[in-house]
């Protein structure tokens, strides 16, 4: 229980009478006045709503049993309601319904009436539903009204303690069902409907005890709640600040009840008469002085003379807010976010609650300065909060409560407060005040909280961390940095920064690993733990491409500590990588491999590990670069040339040259050369020279190391292809002053064969060998001599014959031309049938059939059968016309070959050289072509008249 004679009174009200509009001619300012008789009202909707019960007077204008509504405007309107008198209303918060209670008629005979205001019936709002109030059949009046805001229910008490219930629709007869739920002897004074979900209460209160009912079970069980009740008006519902509890004011306490039990109770003495809930605040109207006793259920008939006292009390935070005397309450109505206050005089009072900042300014001025000097900090902070004071507002309490804890020396009280400012104080502001070594322990609940809020900067991370390490708390920056990937609230890669620079390398590598900076866990692993196989156990686990980039930076460190495992990883990131751990399906999914060469680097001094891992490649991945098997041959040949082991020297050779040999250095020909001979691998080199045709550097290798049976062999092998190498291996032979006149006549032999060069040249060649004598050449100048006077008489014996036959002829031309032709063929020369007539005849003596001729011949000029022979000559004779001018061939042709007097004679035999005439002698004016179409042409005449 709280005596209400300790809270403190404040003035968070403004009181106003209310006064009329100004009129047309700018009259107004005189207090506004309701028509007299007012007993009921209520609010809601934008309007607040009277209902008068004179008997037999009323306003100077409007008649009586009115409803009245006056709208912000103060243009008061009214509708006739009832014939007698309106005895209480109701009015819905979130629907546009008036349920009002009154009478038609005398006698005790109620009636309710719901009305739409929001449809009209000429010109009044619309009456939905009319039904009479009474319980059965027992004339009784009606006390109290209630209805829930979803209208599906409406509870009506009367005076003999009866309770009737209106279940669904209450706005229509059919969709509703209405029956009797409490009975009792004492009058009910109080009615509230309690909403929490899907579960509906009803609160009754009499005057003597209070009851809960639930509404929302079957049958409706019921709870009394207490023994002692309270007068009319004096019961409420809160709001959810005060967890909807219902308020009964008795004249010793106020109670507050849940609808299972009663809750706390407050000591406000005094004879109450009307209690309210507005916005947090109990509104309680009083009497101001004691008076004779009362029945409980008469308590709100005071005496006109009476004064009456409004208490706004703040149950939360313990104070008045307002409290102030009136002449004659009738009731107060909260409408447009004020209170208003209606008296009997018919006027009304505007109670207007003073905004944030004015309650800010007055705290400042007088109630906060107050609780300052007090230090009743916790007080202002529940007063602000009650009023809902904004988050800025709270704070700068927040700080100042810390700046008062840390001055009086409480800096752990001070932290506190100072954690509740997070959000609006700049940290630095409480950072700069535990900075002291003392007091670090502050400072990191501080930061612990900056960082939970996820407020924190990288700086602010930092300087928790150094708390932690200063402190040596390793419980805590465990609990710190393990927390789960979800609630990091920091940046993660300062913390490992400076968990590292603090030598915290275990945390710091956790935090590493679990937020994936590899690149810091890498570091951390080799540079200061220095545990290299975990190093390379988590790049294996890494993502290819990861993986990839972290062994070209990390692959030198780890070849140096942990050759063979590096060298193992590194196969495998090159031909099927797969991280460690993953399943199978994921694998596939990467199916990239790395770049073998770019990886040769890491084997700077590992010779060893270099060669098993470009063995490696090339055996399963034969399309390896080719920097692969370039350095796979440079190491083969190092170890060929430094080796002293005889066999595994051989075996070093076979495997250089079976690389070699494997067709991948065709396009680094001269790489591969040149690796050969830097390492003077001898049949490496003549294989490659062989393999680029270079025969002649083959012949030389073989004559630099005198080597003169194979100067021979090349000649042999490669003279068809290269016939120079057969006159340099002779002059080779020549200049060497040792007996090799065996070389020398095997040398001759295949080049009288082959006829390769001119006698004359070879008796030159071989005048600069003062050991080879004449001797070593007789044969070969006999066998020349010999070959030479054979072909002169071949050649003397066609040409014979050439002359003959062009002797022929030119005889067989002159008789063409001064001789008739006598055609005396019988066969067609080409069907070979007996010649008939048509025939046609040519010069060359064949003759055919008209038929024959015109479906065989291509052109009626040239015989058919002589033609493909002649075409022959023709395209020889063209050739020749093509050639003979072509004087750049003839000069290069003349300087290549071996025997320039065979390519003369035979550019002279195509008649390069003379001027060819086909036709000569031709009559003055005539041409050929004008002779032998009349040949042709006479042919032709003769074959018509022979048919």
């Amino acid at each position: 229980m709280a005596a209400y004679l300790q809270w403190r009174r404040f003035v968070f009200f403004d009181r106003e009478t209310v006064k009329e509009p100004p009129g047309p001619d700018g009259g107004g300012g005189k207090p506004f006045a309701l028509p007299p008789g007012i007993a009921v009202c209520d609010s809601g909707r934008g309007n607040l709503v009277f209902g008068d019960i004179l008997h037999g007077g009323g306003h100077r204008r409007c008649p009586a049993r009115q409803i009245w509504f006056l709208p912000r405007s103060l243009q008061l309107s009214s509708f006739q309601a009832y014939k007698l008198r309106v005895t209480h209303l109701y009015q819905l918060k979130q629907h546009s319904i008036l349920v009002s209670v009154g009478e038609d008629e005398e006698g005790i005979n109620p009636l309710v009436k719901v009305w739409n205001l929001e449809k009209r019936d000429g010109g009044n709002p619309l009456c939905t539903r009319i039904f009479p109030a009474i319980p059965g059949n027992k004339p009784t009046v009606v006390s109290c009204l209630t209805v829930h805001e979803n209208l599906n229910f409406m509870a009506i008490g009367f005076a003999d303690g009866s309770v009737v219930l209106t279940k669904g629709d209450i706005t229509r007869d059919r969709h509703s069902k209405t029956q009797i739920l409490h009975e009792g002897s004492y009058p009910v004074t109080g009615l509230a409907f309690r909403q929490s979900g899907k579960t509906t209460h009803l609160f009754v209160v009499t005057t003597e005890n209070i009851q809960s009912y639930m509404l929302s079970v079957k049958d409706y069980p019921h709870l009394e709640l207490d023994t002692h009740g309270c007068g009319l008006r004096c019961s409420s519902l809160s709001d959810p600040s005060q967890d909807l509890q219902f308020i009964v004011a008795g004249n010793e306490c106020v109670y507050l009840y849940q609808p299972d039990e009663r809750g706390p109770c407050f000591a406000f003495e005094g004879q109450k008469l009307i209690v309210h809930w507005y916005r947090g605040y109990l509104i309680i109207v009083s009497k101001d002085r004691k008076t004779s006793p009362k029945s409980e259920f008469a308590g709100n008939e005071a005496q006109n003379s009476d004064k009456q006292v409004l208490n706004i009390y703040d149950l939360c935070n313990k104070f008045i807010a307002y409290s102030s005397i009136f002449d004659d309450i009738v009731d107060v109505l909260a409408e447009w976010g004020s209170l208003y206050v209606l008296t009997r005089d018919g006027k009304i009072h505007v109670l207007q609650e003073k905004d944030t900042q004015t309650k800010l300014e007055a705290r400042k001025s007088d109630l906060f300065l107050m609780l300052f000097r007090k230090n009743l900090f916790e007080m202002a902070i529940n007063l602000a909060k009650s009023h809902h004071l904004d988050s800025d507002g709270l704070s700068e309490i927040f700080r100042q409560y810390g700046d008062h804890l840390y001055n009086k020396g409480n800096h752990d009280g001070a932290i506190q407060q100072y954690i509740r400012t997070i959000g609006k104080l700049e940290p630095s502001y409480v950072i700069r005040k535990f900075l002291d070594a003392q007091r670090i322990h502050n400072l990191t609940a501080y930061l612990q909280t900056l960082h939970l809020q996820s407020l924190a900067n990288a700086d602010h991370t930092t300087l928790l961390l150094n708390c932690y390490t200063k402190l040596k708390d390793s419980s805590k920056l465990e609990e710190f940095i393990k927390t789960s990937e979800s609630e990091v609230r920091f940046d993660v890669e300062t913390a490992i920064k400076v968990l590292r620079q603090a030598g915290y390398y275990s945390h710091a590598v956790y935090l590493a690993e679990k937020h994936a900076h590899h690149e810091w866990y890498l570091k951390i692993q080799l540079e200061d733990i220095k545990n290299y196989q975990e190093a390379l156990r988590y790049i294996g686990k890494l993502p290819f491409d990861q993986a990839e980039s972290n062994m070209k930076r990390y692959g030198k460190i780890l070849m140096h500590h942990v050759p063979n495992e590096t060298t193992e990883l590194l196969k495998i990131l090159c031909t099927d990588y797969r991280p460690s751990g993953d399943d199978e399906g994921s694998g596939m999914l990467e199916d990239k491999k790395a770049n073998s060469e770019e990886f040769i680097p890491v084997f700077a001094n590992n010779s060893r590990e270099l060669k098993a891992f470009l063995e490696h490649m090339t055996e399963v991945q034969t399309d390896s670069p080719q920097g692969v098997y370039d350095t796979l041959l440079e190491l083969r040949l190092q170890n060929w040339a430094h080796e002293q082991d005889e066999q595994i020297k051989e075996k070093l050779h076979n495997e250089a040259l079976t690389l070699l040999k494997s067709g991948r250095f065709k396009t680094v020909f001269d790489k591969a050369l040149v690796l050969c001979q830097m390492h003077n691998f001898k049949d490496g080199v003549l294989y490659l020279y062989e393999q680029g045709k270079l025969f002649q550097q083959i012949m030389h290798y073989h004559m630099q190391n005198e080597q003169y049976k194979k100067v021979i062999e090349v000649c042999k092998l490669y003279g068809d292809q290269e016939a120079c190498l057969w006159e340099q291996a002779l002059g080779y032979f020549a200049r060497k002053e040792e007996d090799c006149k065996e070389y020398i006549a095997a040398v001759l032999k295949h080049i009288e064969n082959k006829n390769l060069m001119p006698p004359l040249l070879v008796v030159q060649t071989l005048a600069h060998n003062s050991t080879a004598t004449l001797s070593v050449i007789k044969d070969y100048l006999v066998n020349k001599l010999q070959k030479q006077s054979r072909q002169i008489e071949q050649d003397e014996q066609r040409i014979q014959k050439y002359r003959e036959e062009t002797t022929r002829i030119r005889q067989e031309i002159e008789e063409l031309k001064a001789s008739p032709k006598i055609f005396q063929k019988t066969k067609c020369s080409i069907c070979t049938s007996a010649l008939e007539l048509p025939s046609v005849h040519f010069l060359c003596g064949h003759s055919f059939h008209q038929h024959c001729f015109e479906s065989y011949s291509e052109s009626d000029s040239e015989c058919p059968t002589c033609m493909p022979e002649n075409r022959k000559v023709m395209d020889m004779i063209r050739a020749q016309e093509q050639k003979r001018d072509l004087h750049d061939q003839f000069q290069h042709q003349l300087k290549c070959s071996n025997d320039g007097f065979s390519v003369v004679a035979d550019y002279f035999g195509r008649g390069v050289f003379n001027k060819l005439t086909l036709i000569t002698d031709l009559p003055p004016g005539k041409s050929a072509t004008t002779i032998e179409a009349g040949l042709q042409r006479e042919l032709l005449i003769h074959a018509k008249r022979s048919t």
